[in-house]
């Protein structure tokens, strides 16, 4: 059963140019991992906000893309522009029926 969901957060005003900047970095990683279904940024309507969409085979191939050594020194540089922390939302799959 895939592993999907939603992280919201707000990036220090200053540093927005370095987080887009990063943001294709991330999705180019991400794209180059064969558990990864889906995995893409967003621009929220809220100043400074983002969140990002990310969906994995399982949970282990979440974790296994935040210790690769390709994604993990971009992921750190990331959270150290978030303002603050991040939300998750788990998403699950509805089934008919």
């Amino acid at each position: 059963m895939p592993f999907t969901f939603l992280s919201r957060f707000r990036i220090k005003p200053e540093r927005d140019a370095e987080f887009v900047a990063l943001i294709a970095e991330m999705e180019g990683h991400a794209a180059e991992e064969p558990d990864t279904l889906a995995y893409k940024f967003y621009r929220l309507d809220q100043s400074g906000g983002y969140a990002v969409l990310e969906s994995f085979t399982d949970e282990a191939a979440d974790k296994a893309h935040q210790t690769n050594p390709k994604t993990a020194p971009t992921i750190a540089r990331m959270i150290e522009i978030i303002d603050g922390g991040y939300h998750r939302e788990i998403l699950h799959d509805v089934t008919p029926g």
